[in-house]
């Protein structure tokens, strides 16, 4: 699946699941992401949640930013590097991220790093709209 593909279904997702929490609160909404919730009321948003299995170990992991703003992919490629096509990479540089080389290509590799998953993170970046905070992983055309 291309990423492209992936974010626009995910965007989906997760616009479904803020209409059925419409009259919440800003806090509300961040505390219903919390995975072990999610895990229990949402199990299609996430295909780990069937296997009881984070995509980060950390002990409170929210899914509100499943997708990190500070991602940016462009299924075309950014450009060359060396004799590869770099796919993905973290604005922000992160230090717990890394990149995933392969044969003619180059992509970010999030596991490590936690930093959209914390509540204060959401908190300070939260919008209810979704695509709004993530408006710059997308690649300018």
């Amino acid at each position: 699946m291309s990423y492209r593909k992936w974010f626009e279904q995910h965007a989906l997702k997760h616009a479904a699941i803020m209409e059925k929490l419409h009259d919440k609160s800003d806090d509300e909404v961040i505390a219903y992401f919390d995975f072990d919730n999610m895990k229990k009321q949402e199990l299609e948003f996430c295909p780990l949640y069937a296997k009881n299995k984070k995509c980060h170990e950390m002990e409170s992991l929210n899914c509100y930013l499943c997708a990190c703003p500070s991602f940016r992919f462009d299924d075309r490629g950014f450009k060359e590097v060396e004799d590869k096509t770099l796919f993905s990479y973290c604005a922000i540089e992160s230090v717990d991220g890394q990149k995933f080389e392969g044969d003619g290509i180059i992509h970010q590799n999030c596991e490590g790093c936690l930093v959209p998953h914390s509540v204060e993170y959401i908190k300070a970046h939260f919008n209810k709209e979704w695509k709004t905070i993530m408006k710059e992983v997308l690649p300018i055309r």
